[in-house]
């Protein structure tokens, strides 16, 4: 299974640095300098501006099998099939990367939207029995105390304050619940599901 650990967003300055949105309670981990990211679609691809003659491309063995330089003139920049982490820094609540090979904002730009994915099976389990990697919860039902069915788990959401479970509602909209003990009783990984003591109004929101 491949896993969305975070989703490339605009450049941050003319040296090929990028922002990232992270999708990881591990950022630190997921995104240390040397590590080598999968790639995959995440957005509408880049407006014709980022057809960029003279971008320097990334270095040939990450390039995709056929891939076309970008610094030809009128060929767009494919991304990489792989991404290699140069440096990484956290600046205003956001983290920034430098990917090896990508050195100006021509290029940086035409990487926007795009998801950064490692696989399930390369992801250790949490040390500890009260932690739970995404990919353990989104798709789990979400049941209150009394075994009322209240959806499912979309996907989970890394809010500054706590992590968020966004619940998808059987009617198609969404909620969000604060991932803590006090509302979050119980995950049952075994059970598939997930137990929910929601108070009044919060699925309203």
């Amino acid at each position: 299974m491949q896993l969305v650990v975070g989703r490339i967003g605009k450049p941050h300055g003319v040296r090929g640095e990028v922002t990232v949105e992270v999708r990881t309670d591990e950022p630190e981990a997921r995104f240390a300098p040397g590590t080598v990211l999968r790639t995959a679609p995440g957005a509408t691809p880049p407006p014709a501006r980022n057809t960029v003659p003279g971008a320097t491309p990334p270095p040939a063995s990450n390039s995709e099998p056929g891939a076309t330089p970008a610094d030809e003139p009128g060929v767009p920049f494919r991304v990489p099939a792989e991404l290699t982490i140069e440096e990484a820094r956290f600046h205003q609540g956001r983290v920034l990367i430098a990917f090896d090979g990508i050195l100006d904002r021509n290029t940086a730009e035409a990487l926007r939207g795009t998801l950064l994915v490692v696989d399930s099976a390369d992801v250790a389990p949490p040390d500890d029995p009260e932690e739970f990697h995404d990919h353990q919860l989104v798709g789990l039902a979400v049941v209150t105390p009394a075994g009322e069915r209240l959806g499912e788990v979309a996907r989970i959401d890394h809010a500054p304050s706590s992590d968020l479970l966004v619940l998808r509602r059987p009617e198609g909209r969404t909620a969000l619940i604060p991932f803590v003990r006090a509302i979050v009783p119980e995950v049952d990984l075994a059970g598939g599901r997930v137990i929910v003591d929601p108070p009044a109004g919060l699925l309203d929101l």
